[in-house]
């Protein structure tokens, strides 16, 4: 026949959306057109099909030859349509006997030698594949990856020759062998920090609710070593977290999907990155690091030293748990769901107060108005960490509580919670907060005149309430005590230091 169908998937984001390869062979001058809103690599195609067409023994048709990429509406990029276009040739050139074409998917780039290489976003084709009832094939460099899926639909192959005997019923294609996952030992563990009770309290209370972090101290006392413990801290990834972080990640680096399965993302990006690096972008839009730290921590160190309209355009992710990408070409919703840990030194020299301050209060004023209010808003917990007291260093070290016993008492705040209410504290919304934060009348009204010296917003009197309800679940309390609510207080470093400015400038 002079027609031919075959069945692959884009890659749109996390998603991947079923495209159909029309190949029809006709009389005419030879040549080949492509149509179906192709990309730059995906006409490239063309040259790359009718090379590993000819080295793999078949015979290139020398007629006019149309390919149609449907539906025609979908962006298309990459090269992971060379094999559904190539054994569409040779199906519709019937050099390839293939019955069995509509059961099956293929997604793979093709070398010159007609050898399968991987693509990116395996993981989501093959699942979206599996999902339609379909089997999917796909290159071996993609193996590791979709052996996640632990899905009976994979199958595995490393050149167009295999594809063609398989399809033909003369070879049989090996499905990718369960991944046997090696988790690392822990690298940091809580105990290795000296000192800093009350940031480590502050990190259990941040890991158990998913609350935001923010880290305010002068430079050396430890602020970025206490964030990068966090993880250590958290629940390992569920099934369905892990495959979720896992689609996210094989759209960028394919070869660090197994290393980090069920282990939370933890992103730390430079100050220098710009806006499209943090929340993504592109003709086509690509994840950025908001997203590539979903259901894990995305740590910014040097805050002040981000740029403003990057901070801030992280405010409506870290409410929604999304991002939405639009561009002429596409228009692609990203999931963002992560906690926030921020580090930041109080002023441009590091410190505020004391000897060692070098700026007026004007000039630190100036250094903490590169963060909006808004942003940070958007912090549960800001702690203070000062220079160690004199005369610590030098003592004997007592070895405090390992990440190990920590992270017990985390899981089983966290337990607590999705037994009352299917979902942590930190997203909670505010009919839930009214159900499961309730006070008492005189602890609501000392809150209340609290938050009024202190000048915070409603939100601030939410996040208080929620974080006051981590620390309930902590103490395996079912009530909001004054103890609680006065904890959570503590826990504004951000804005005692505001109050402290304004006072020196009046």
């Amino acid at each position: 026949m002079s027609l031919s169908i075959v069945h692959t998937r884009a890659a749109l984001g996390v998603n991947a959306p079923p495209i159909t390869v029309e190949v029809h062979i006709s009389k005419g001058l030879p040549g080949l057109t492509m149509v179906g809103l192709p990309e730059t690599t995906v006409k490239e195609a063309r040259d790359r099909v009718r090379s590993a067409i000819i080295n793999s023994g078949y015979e290139y048709p020398a007629k006019k030859i149309t390919i149609n990429l449907a539906p025609a509406d979908l962006p298309k990029e990459g090269g992971r349509y060379d094999l559904p276009i190539a054994i569409a040739l040779l199906a519709a050139s019937e050099q390839l006997t293939a019955n069995k074409l509509h059961e099956y998917e293929l997604v793979g780039e093709l070398a010159l030698t007609g050898a399968l290489r991987g693509v990116p976003g395996a993981i989501s084709s093959a699942t979206e594949a599996i999902k339609s009832g379909r089997k999917i094939i796909v290159a071996k460099d993609n193996e590791a990856e979709v052996g996640l899926i632990n899905g009976e639909g994979c199958l595995i192959a490393d050149h167009l020759q295999t594809v063609c005997a398989f399809l033909e019923g003369k070879h049989a294609l090996e499905r990718p062998k369960p991944t046997d996952t090696v988790f690392r030992a822990l690298q940091h563990d809580l105990s290795d920090v000296v000192g800093q009770e009350q940031g480590k309290r502050g990190l259990e209370i941040t890991a158990a609710g998913g609350h935001n972090l923010l880290l305010i101290g002068p430079p050396g006392t430890g602020k970025t070593m206490l964030a990068s413990r966090i993880n250590g801290l958290l629940p390992d990834l569920s099934n369905e977290e892990a495959l979720e972080s896992a689609a996210i990640l094989s759209l960028v680096n394919t070869e660090s999907v197994q290393k980090q399965w069920r282990q939370r993302p933890f992103r730390s990006p430079h100050h220098s990155a710009s806006l499209t690096a943090m929340v993504g972008g592109g003709a086509i839009p690509g994840p950025g690091e908001i997203s590539l730290a979903h259901n894990g921590v995305l740590f910014l160190d040097e805050l002040p030293e981000f740029e403003r309209r990057t901070l801030d355009a992280l405010r409506e992710p870290i409410e929604s748990g999304q991002i939405h990408l639009s561009r002429t070409r596409a228009k692609i919703t990203y999931p963002a769901r992560f906690q926030l840990v921020a580090a930041m030194n109080p002023s441009p020299t590091g410190h505020y107060q004391g000897n060692h301050n070098r700026c007026t209060p004007e000039q630190t004023l100036r250094y903490l108005n590169r963060l909006s209010g808004p942003f940070l808003d958007r912090f549960d917990l800001s702690l203070e960490i000062p220079l160690p007291p004199p005369g610590i260093l030098s003592k004997a070290v007592v070895q405090g509580e390992n990440s190990a016993t920590v992270k017990q008492r985390v899981i089983a705040a966290r337990e607590r919670q999705f037994k009352r209410q299917n979902k942590l504290n930190a997203r909670l919304d505010s009919p839930e907060i009214r159900q499961y934060c309730k006070l008492k009348s005189n602890d609501a009204q000392w809150l209340e005149e609290t938050l009024i010296h202190l000048g915070l917003s409603i939100r601030a009197w939410q996040r208080l309430l929620k974080v006051s309800r981590t620390i309930a679940d902590i103490e395996q309390s079912d009530v909001i005590t004054r103890q609680h609510l006065q904890e959570a207080v503590s826990y504004r470093a951000i804005d005692r230091l505001l109050i402290h400015l304004q006072k020196l400038l009046t």
